[in-house]
C-alpha cells in the first residue's frame, strides 16, 4: 500500500469562513523551527567553565556536559503536555528520577552522533514535527502552540528529536551492508509468508523503557506504571511514545506496524494474542527494560479485507495563517478559488491536472491507497465513504489553506497482501532497534556519568 500525506479536514466541510470550530480544520504542513535548531555538532557547555547561574543546579554529568534541574522540569512538563491530562505533583515526583536517566542517554546519543560528525538540519527537524503533527492529528503548527500555551520551552522538543535523529543516523551508519536486504532474501520471506495464510498477525505500538542498571528496576517500573495509568486515560500513545520511547520507532509514534508473534519478545507475542483491539498492556518486562504494547489491530494473513480508497487531492495554501474570525479578503478569493474549481473538476484527471499546479511537496495529488476503516478523524472517514465517486467535495478550510477532495475509488479487497519492499524495511527496522539497545547498553557502560540528584 502506497503512503503517502493526506489533507485531514476540519470536523466537517464548509464553503464559507464561519465560527471558530467549523473552519479551523486539521491539516498537514510545515511548522517553521529555523533559528531554533543547532546541529548536533555543537556541544553544551563543559562543567566547570563557568559557575551555574543562581536557582540552577546540576542533576547529572555525563562525560564532562550537565544536566540542569532546569533541564528535567522542561521535559517534565512537556510531559504534561503530551498526555494534555491534569497531573498530581507525586505523579510528576515519580516521574523524575526516570527523567534524568533518559536525559543522560539522550545526552549520550548527541555525543555519540558528535562523535560521527553527524549534523541534523532544521529541515529534518522541521519534518520529525510536521510528522507528529500529523500522526495526532493536529493543525500545522499546532504543536508549537500547545508547548507556548504549555509554558513549555520550544526547544525541550527540538533538542530531543535532534538527539533521535541523530542517533539514528549513527545507527544505520554503523549497521553498513545489513541496511542491504537482497531481493532473494525478502522473496523468501514473502514465500514463507504466502505459506501461512489464515495466520494471525498483529499491529502494535511500543513504548520501550531501558532499564540502565538492575537496581533501578523498581524506578522503571513505577515510570512504566505511570505512563500507562495516563495512557489509559486518554493520553495519545504516538506523542508518548515520542517523547519517552527509547525505541528506535519513537519518532513514529511507536509504531512496529503489521508483524506475527515470532517477530515480537516472547514475553510481547504471548500477551497480544489475547488482547482485544484498542487495549494498552501492562507493564511487559523484557530483555533489557520493559515494553508498553498498544494493539491497534489484528488480522488473518491473506483474509483481511477491507474497503480500499483512492483520492485525489488539491491544496491551496494561505499565504497567512487564518484567523476564522478575521479572514483576510486574500484567503476568501482562495476559498472561492477552490470552490470553482472543484466545481470545475469532472474526474481524478481534472483533480490531477489541477493538483499539479496548486500543491506543494507537502499535500501530494495523489496520497496513496488508504484503508478507510482505518482513516481518522471520524468525520473525515464519513466524508470518504459517502463522497460519491468522481464528484469533488466542498472546500475544507484549515489554519494554512483549503483542500478539495474527490474519491476515485472504493473497493473490497484483501489488506493483508505487503511487498517486496514492505519486507526489506521491515527487516531493517529490526535489525536497526537491536544494535540501537545494545549500542546504547556499551555506551552507558564506558561512559563517565555522575548522578548527583533526583532532578527536582
Amino acid at each position: 500500500m502506497k503512503s503517502g500525506t493526506i489533507f485531514m479536514p476540519p470536523v466537517r466541510p464548509v464553503a464559507c469562513f464561519g465560527p471558530l470550530r467549523s473552519c479551523l480544520g486539521i491539516a498537514a504542513g510545515a511548522i517553521l523551527l529555523l533559528g531554533l535548531c543547532q546541529p548536533v555538532a555543537a556541544a553544551p557547555a563543559p562543567v566547570g567553565a563557568s559557575a551555574p547561574p543562581p536557582g540552577v543546579r546540576i542533576v547529572a554529568v555525563v562525560e564532562g556536559e550537565p544536566i540542569t534541574n532546569g533541564d528535567v522540569e522542561s521535559r517534565t512538563r512537556l510531559f504534561a503536555m503530551s498526555t494534555g491530562l491534569p497531573m498530581a505533583s507525586e505523579v510528576i515526583e515519580r516521574l523524575k528520577p526516570q527523567i534524568v536517566r533518559q536525559l543522560v542517554d539522550e545526552r549520550l546519543r548527541i555525543q555519540a552522533a558528535r562523535n560521527q560528525k553527524v549534523v541534523v538540519s532544521d529541515k529534518d527537524i522541521a519534518n520529525a514535527i510536521r510528522e507528529i503533527e500529523q500522526r495526532n492529528g493536529m493543525p500545522a503548527g499546532g504543536l508549537r502552540q500547545r508547548l507556548a500555551a504549555a509554558g513549555v520551552s520550544q526547544r525541550t522538543l527540538v533538542d530531543q528529536i535532534r538527539a533521535q535523529l541523530g542517533w539514528g543516523q549513527v545507527v544505520f551508519g554503523l549497521l553498513g551492508d545489513r541496511v542491504n536486504v537482497s531481493d532473494t532474501e525478502a522473496d523468501e520471506q514473502l514465500r514463507l509468508r504466502a505459506q501461512q495464510g489464515g495466520r494471525q498477525e498483529y499491529r502494535i505500538g511500543e513504548i520501550f523503557i531501558p532499564i540502565d542498571d538492575p537496581a533501578n528496576t523498581a524506578d522503571a517500573q513505577r515510570f512504566a506504571e505511570t505512563v500507562i495509568k495516563e495512557l489509559r486515560a486518554g493520553a495519545p500513545f504516538p506523542l508518548v511514545a515520542v517523547q519517552f520511547s527509547q525505541s528506535q520507532s519513537a519518532l513514529e509514534g511507536g509504531e512496529r506496524g503489521w508483524i506475527q508473534t515470532n517477530q515480537m519478545d516472547p514475553e510481547i507475542a504471548a500477551l497480544v494474542v489475547n488482547m482485544p483491539i484498542g487495549a494498552i498492556s501492562n507493564a511487559v518486562k523484557v530483555a533489557g527494560g520493559f515494553t508498553i504494547v498498544a494493539l491497534q489491530g489484528k488480522r488473518g494473513i491473506g483474509t483481511d479485507l477491507a474497503t480500499a480508497v483512492t483520492l485525489r487531492q488539491v491544496f491551496m495554501p494561505f499565504p497567512t495563517p487564518l484567523n476564522p474570525q478575521a479572514p483576510t479578503e486574500q484567503q476568501r478569493q482562495i476559498v472561492e478559488r477552490a470552490k470553482a474549481m472543484g466545481a470545475g473538476a469532472r474526474d481524478c484527471t481534472a483533480m490531477e491536472a489541477a493538483g499539479k499546479t496548486a500543491n506543494d511537496a507537502n499535500h501530494p495529488t495523489d496520497p496513496g491507497e488508504l484503508r478507510l476503516e482505518g482513516v481518522n478523524p471520524p468525520q473525515f472517514r464519513q466524508l470518504l465513504a459517502t463522497l460519491p465517486i468522481g464528484k469533488a467535495s466542498q472546500p475544507l478550510v484549515a489554519a494554512d489553506g483549503v483542500a478539495v477532495m474527490m474519491v476515485c475509488s472504493r473497493e473490497q479487497k484483501s489488506m493483508s497482501t505487503v511487498s517486496r519492499q514492505d519486507v526489506q524495511r521491515q527487516v531493517v527496522a529490526e535489525r536497526r532497534d537491536l544494535l540501537s539497545r545494545q549500542m546504547l547498553r556499551d555506551m552507558r557502560r564506558s561512559a563517565n556519568i555522575e548522578i548527583r540528584g533526583r532532578g527536582a
